[in-house]
């Protein structure tokens, strides 16, 4: 009788043990280096829609196999970030379900199928058909697994994702603790932007084919006098043994035959009379891979790029080996009920406001942005600084969280370069955004030196950076009253400053009298170009005053052109971003009236406040002159 007692009970509880003794997969980066395409060997379906959603507040969903079916949810738009789409989620930042169901052609069959998640914020985990599939740490960035063994042919399957946003103060970038910054907020985050949940970005099947497939290109270029040089470098799973590497265009063709040796291949091309690409010309060339077997062609892969070069002297940054001056912003993603959720239309205008104020650069503060920025970024000739989400680090407290953020910066940095590393537009890398020293002072006079530590781990990231693409330049981006030691680690030293606005409030005066001495010594320590990466005031739309005072347009106005004009005074500064390009939704502050971020030159929703007309008018002259 015990014996039957113990057995009905392990029966009864077998569904519950199954569910946590699930087991997923981490997700590989080389599974993002090649964006879905569709040709005559690829396919692709984008899942972007009306999916399911629901609520798990109490964590119990996954105990109760919610992954075979979400009852009683209610519909979400994805992408979009789910605090901006129902009155119960905005500050909602745990556990939560998404759900889809979609047709799997028959035609498929054969190929291997993958499913790409382009941005789940923090955690997610995915199962198939109710299967684990696989899990992934970090907001911002792709991740992809195969699926192809648990698919339903010519049927419907579904797709479960369980996303769960805890700020935590292991997690990049940190929340649930302050860490000496200037900012509490509701959410409770380490940063000044609203921690935005669910799927932001589209969620895409495509497929590959089965005898062999390209996993990954990466291209490097160069040129001497008028002759072009991309050297391409072909990695591929499976049975191909040589191929096919064509560059087109100028109405030109130059091709080169590759042969794989432990499934890697290289071809060097040569192009004469190249075009390089510039702000002034973004011209694009289409590199062409096919691999084939020794009989048939097996796969197909082409991705636009520009030949160029980016380099540094101690004074300036060299674009085609000639100084170039970053003019433009940092900027967020981050729109009315989208959220941060990708929303094509505001890409557009976002670039057309670019081009109609002048500038020619921004930071994708401080994240990755989804990649229609970066294709239209190349296509429109606009300098990017790409920065992993590694905004408020700090180096003190425990030992343990201290050593999660370091990896999982290295996993963001691992996933960045495999995704952009082949788009002319992005110039440099950025491993950090103002991370804090302990007991740091808002005087110049009075910057601590940095522990010696948190140098050595910066050191790391960007040694990393280095083997993984030498090719651009790398950064770090300086809080007030950082030390200099973080500083002097960086290619180009990136330096946000408000004397002025936080230090000094309302003069502007004393503010840019600081700004020029920290600049000269600065550069006297350090001989390196420097950008002023942030700089600006928080303008509440139509408050006007004469003469300026904070918040209204005139005083924003005032302090931009004051910071450009002593920029103009130094032969060493190399860009000078105003923050921000637009305003944007933060938590709730004493400081944030409305959970806003007014330092905008434009409106939240893009309309120009009296500093755009400014620099629009500033920086057309320049680039008259």
């Amino acid at each position: 009788m015990k014996l039957l007692k113990l057995k009905l009970f392990i029966m009864l509880c077998m569904p519950v043990l199954l569910a946590f003794a699930q087991e997923f997969k981490l997700s590989d980066p080389k599974d993002i280096a090649l964006y879905p395409q569709q040709n005559e060997y690829r396919n692709t379906l984008n899942l972007s829609g009306i999916w399911n959603f629901k609520k798990d507040s109490l964590n119990v969903g996954e105990k109760e196999q919610w992954f075979n079916g979400l009852k009683e949810s209610r519909s979400i738009a994805v992408p979009g970030s789910w605090n901006e789409q129902f009155e119960d989620t905005r500050d909602y930042m745990d556990v939560a379900w998404y759900e889809k169901e979609t047709y799997i052609p028959n035609s498929w069959k054969g190929e291997r199928v993958f499913i790409r998640i382009g941005s789940a914020n923090y955690t997610a985990k995915i199962w198939v058909n109710g299967v684990p599939l696989g899990k992934h740490e970090g907001g911002h960035l792709p991740f992809a697994f195969e699926i192809s063994a648990l698919l339903k042919w010519d049927a419907n399957n579904r797709v479960s994702i369980q996303i769960e946003n805890v700020l935590k103060p292991s997690r990049v970038p940190t929340g649930g603790a302050t860490a000496g910054g200037f900012f509490n907020s509701n959410p409770r985050a380490n940063f000044d932007f609203f921690p935005y949940s669910g799927l932001n970005r589209a969620v895409l099947l495509y497929t590959v084919p089965s005898t062999a497939f390209i996993r990954d290109v990466t291209l490097k270029t160069d040129f001497n006098s008028t002759t072009g040089v991309v050297e391409v470098k072909v990695e591929q799973e499976g049975k191909a043994t040589k191929g096919k590497v064509t560059i087109s265009g100028d109405n030109q063709k130059y091709e080169a035959n590759i042969s794989f040796s432990g499934g890697k291949a290289t071809a060097s091309v040569k192009i004469p009379n190249v075009r390089l690409w510039s702000p002034d010309d973004p011209f694009l060339y289409t590199v062409s891979v096919t691999i084939e077997d020794g009989k048939n062609t097996l796969d197909h892969f082409s991705i636009e790029t520009g030949v160029r070069t980016i380099s540094t002297n101690d004074k300036q940054i060299l674009l085609n080996g000639k100084p170039i001056f970053l003019k433009g912003f940092g900027k967020h993603e981050d729109f009315p009920i989208f959220g941060r959720g990708t929303a094509y239309p505001v890409i557009i205008k976002d670039y057309s406001l670019l081009k109609w104020v002048g500038a020619n650069s921004y930071r994708t503060s401080h994240y990755p942005y989804d990649e229609e920025y970066m294709n239209m970024a190349d296509r429109e000739g606009i300098l990017i600084i790409d920065e992993i989400p590694a905004v408020g680090l700090y180096f003190h407290g425990d030992t343990t969280e201290l050593k999660l953020r370091q990896e999982i910066c290295k996993q963001y940095i691992k996933e960045l370069i495999m995704r952009d590393k082949n788009h002319p537009s992005v110039v440099m890398w950025s491993i950090a955004n103002e991370p804090f020293p302990p007991n740091i002072s808002l005087s110049p006079k009075d910057v601590k030196p940095a522990d010696p530590k948190s140098t050595a781990l910066f050191a790391a990231l960007f040694k990393l950076v280095k083997d993984l693409d030498p090719t651009r330049l790398k950064t770090l981006v300086g809080v007030m009253g950082g030390p200099v030691e973080w500083l002097a680690l960086s290619d180009v030293v990136c330096i946000n400053r408000y004397w002025g606005w936080y230090t000094n409030p309302g003069d502007i005066n004393a503010g840019t009298a600081l700004l020029s001495k920290e600049l000269d010594d600065l550069y006297d320590q350090l001989k390196k170009p420097i950008i002023v990466t942030e700089f600006g005031a928080d303008t509440y739309p139509g408050m006007h005053a004469n003469p300026p005072e904070m918040f209204t347009e005139e005083y924003q106005t005032a302090f931009i052109k004051a910071y450009l004009d002593v920029a103009d005074t130094k032969s060493f500064v190399a860009g000078m971003h105003v923050w921000a390009f637009s305003d944007f939704k933060t938590g709730q502050g004493v400081i944030r009236f409305g959970g806003m971020n007014y330092k905008g030159v434009f409106t939240r929703d893009r309309r120009p406040k009296m500093a755009a007309h400014y620099l629009r008018s500033r920086w057309l002259k320049k680039e008259k002159e």
